[in-house]
């Protein structure tokens, strides 16, 4: 049992150091800033209790405490026994997934993109993480692009959600390969 390593479970051995950056995988107190996807810097241990800091957003620098919680696999059916661990909700996080990312501000930011995004929005997801442009660093794997040292990746967008969303918007500029829009909220 202690081999299984269901997803959203974090590993059965939870090998933790003071001042190591961790990511929250459940909602705790989502009052206090301890959501899911929450990343937190662990500042000391006790028996039942990681005391931690929230390490972005407006709680930022808060001194939190990340109890055990029975835990259960997210699909029980994957597994011929049903099972609960007592564990922290936490895994080590050096780095994570653009959804994870998604409403987190980050002083830099780098993204691998070995492969092109799948999915509408998730390059513009990616990219706006960081607080200015020269903050992030982006690997492409030029392999898989036509032209030898691209500086180019795919980005998905679904024109029908833009024209959807922009109908009532006044202005739209393209270019090959993004599309950018500016919202104007004049009422006036």
């Amino acid at each position: 049992m202690h081999s299984v390593a269901p997803l959203g479970l974090p590993p059965h051995r939870l090998i933790l150091k003071e001042n190591c950056p961790v990511i929250l995988l459940r909602n705790i107190n989502p009052s206090k800033g301890l959501c899911n996807g929450t990343r937190l810097i662990c500042r000391r241990f006790e028996k039942h209790t990681i005391i931690a800091e929230i390490a972005v957003g407006e709680k930022k620098t808060d001194i939190v405490f990340i109890p055990h919680i029975p835990l259960k696999p997210s699909d029980p059916k994957l597994y011929p026994v049903e099972f609960t661990r007592h564990q922290f909700p936490i895994r080590l996080c050096f780095g994570m997934t653009i959804n994870k990312a998604q409403g987190q501000i980050l002083d830099t930011v780098g993204v691998i993109l070995t492969q092109p995004v799948f999915s509408h929005g998730q390059l513009y997801v990616a990219l706006s993480r960081a607080t200015t442009a020269t903050k992030i660093k982006i690997l492409l794997d030029t392999s898989i692009n036509q032209v030898n040292y691209s500086s180019h990746t795919k980005n998905i967008v679904y024109h029908e959600i833009l024209d959807e969303a922009l109908s009532n918007k006044e202005e739209i500029s393209a270019d090959t390969s993004l599309v950018w829009f500016n919202i104007n909220n004049n009422n006036s």
